[in-house]
């Protein structure tokens, strides 16, 4: 062979190796290119935070902490504390990662071990019927915490019904927000939901219910109202009242209003029956014992059912509530779903359509308080029929469905929190019916709210003492 022969030889193997990526097995990067530190830090945030906390703060002081190398630590990490609940990451990490993220996780642990706190115990494992979880205390201190919102940055505001809003950043409650509007805190009313704008990062607003009282009246008068307003500081500024419940009474319960937007950016919250249930559920031209539906703005959606209908609200949705207080929008579908409080018993799960009549007072599961018969009826031609329906009556709040999959054999699950007998309900929903229910956080307190964070994680408040509290799913 000459040498032009060799060198052109030499030109069509170093081209296939260019064009191809031809390279010798032991230079392969998965197994011999130890990932940037950067992944390591990405893997402990997705993984390990939710138990361990997102700056290393929840691990027990032991003495691997002190050892040489990273030995304890990668053990550990690869196959997992079975008696601790923790996971084998065995399949889900390769050796380099599992060794950058045991020497990500040796180098964050903080210098002065007194201020770590155990992530959990054996006994502290709750195993419900399918899933494993923690139940780690997020905030205290608080009375009746009705509303939760996550903000972008993780930072969590929090309404108390009583008239105070704050924001939970980096394990402290702020000072009381400022800006709010006057509301009456009598019996059920007071500063109720929150919630943030599907496009909140671009427009930086945020939606509040709460009892609006009539400033001209010389009674104490009052109805639901949606305030938007955005946040500056530790004050709300920009602040529009766009949607106000008629008629206003003096009636201090059944004000609703759970707050939810569909995937369109309609707005859609309940308004109870303000006590009055002979009088407002069962007509249009009021505001009470509905569901209602409206822009992001307060305007009204053209194709609202009762839109230019005469002598109709034009933001109803539904109508025939008794008090709707749980208003969430089912992941999958994009339908909503609405729990109620019956009378005694009765409670109500529904799956709620434009436009039709879920039928209080004229049908109904429960009874008058005293015990007297409220309704001989449970179903009448016209009238929607619930999913589900609660006897006795749970007093079913806040709800949400779980996308996501944090928690594996929840996916997509229903939760409902129960004021009366202070526990959390899981229900596996199938279609428009219910397959299967189980009661978590028995005698936790009164569960007012549960919501998924922006990471996927359940947080439920609950009153009296109130606290938050957030479920940290097992393996």
């Amino acid at each position: 062979m000459n040498w032009k022969t060799y060198l052109s030889a030499i030109l069509v193997v170093l081209a296939i190796v260019f064009l191809f990526g031809f390279a010798p097995k032991e230079a392969s990067p998965e197994s011999h290119v130890a990932p940037e530190p950067s992944t390591a830090a990405a893997n402990y945030q997705k993984y390990c935070a939710g138990c361990h906390g997102e700056k290393l703060e929840k691990f027990a002081a032991k003495s691997w902490m002190d050892e040489k190398g990273t030995g304890s630590a990668v053990n550990s990490i690869k196959n997992g504390i079975a008696d601790m609940g923790m996971p084998s990451f065995q399949k889900t990490f390769t050796s380099e990662e599992i060794e950058a993220l045991a020497a990500y996780v040796k180098k964050g642990i903080p210098a002065d071990r007194t201020s770590l706190k155990a992530a959990t115990k054996s006994g502290e494992i709750v195993e419900s019927e399918s899933q494993k979880f923690v139940v780690d205390t997020v905030v205290t201190g608080l009375n009746v915490p009705w509303g939760l919102a996550f903000l972008p940055n993780g930072d969590l505001l929090i309404t108390e019904r009583s008239g105070s809003l704050y924001r939970f950043s980096k394990g402290k409650l702020s000072a009381p927000i400022e800006g709010l509007p006057k509301l009456v805190a009598k019996g059920q009313g007071g500063l109720m939901d929150i919630c943030l704008h599907p496009d909140y990062g671009k427009n930086g607003w945020i939606y509040i219910s709460f009892s609006s009282p009539n400033a001209q009246s010389t009674k104490v008068i009052a109805n639901t109202a949606i305030l938007r307003a955005k946040l500056q500081g530790n004050k709300l500024v920009d602040q529009q009242v766009i949607f106000k419940g008629t008629p206003e009474t003096d009636k201090s319960h059944h004000f609703g209003s759970k707050l939810a937007f569909d995937r369109q950016g309609h707005l859609y919250f309940g308004i109870g029956d303000r006590g009055q249930h002979f009088d407002f559920p069962q007509k249009l031209d009021n505001t009470n014992g509905k569901i209602h539906r409206i822009n992001d703005d307060g305007s009204i959606p053209t194709d609202n059912p009762f839109a230019g209908k005469q002598g109709a609200i034009a933001s109803i949705y539904s109508y025939g509530h008794r008090n709707p207080q749980g208003t969430c929008i089912h992941p999958v579908t994009g339908e909503l779903w609405v729990t109620e409080h019956g009378p005694r018993g009765g409670d109500e799960l529904n799956q709620v359509q434009p436009g039709l009549n879920y039928g209080w007072p004229v049908i109904c599961y429960g009874i008058n308080y005293d015990g007297t018969i409220l309704t001989e009826l449970t179903e009448k031609e016209g009238m929607e029929q619930p999913v589900s329906y609660w006897l006795p009556s749970i007093a079913p709040c806040g709800m949400t469905f779980l996308p996501g999959d944090k928690y594996k054999k929840w996916r997509n699950n229903l939760f409902v929190g129960s004021l009366r007998f202070q526990y959390l309900e899981r229900l596996v929903i199938n279609g428009h019916s219910v397959q299967h229910r189980e009661k978590l956080l028995e005698g936790i307190g009164r569960v007012r709210n549960v919501v998924v964070s922006p990471e996927g994680y359940l947080y439920v408040a609950v009153e009296n003492p109130g606290k938050i509290v957030k479920l940290i799913p097992i393996d």
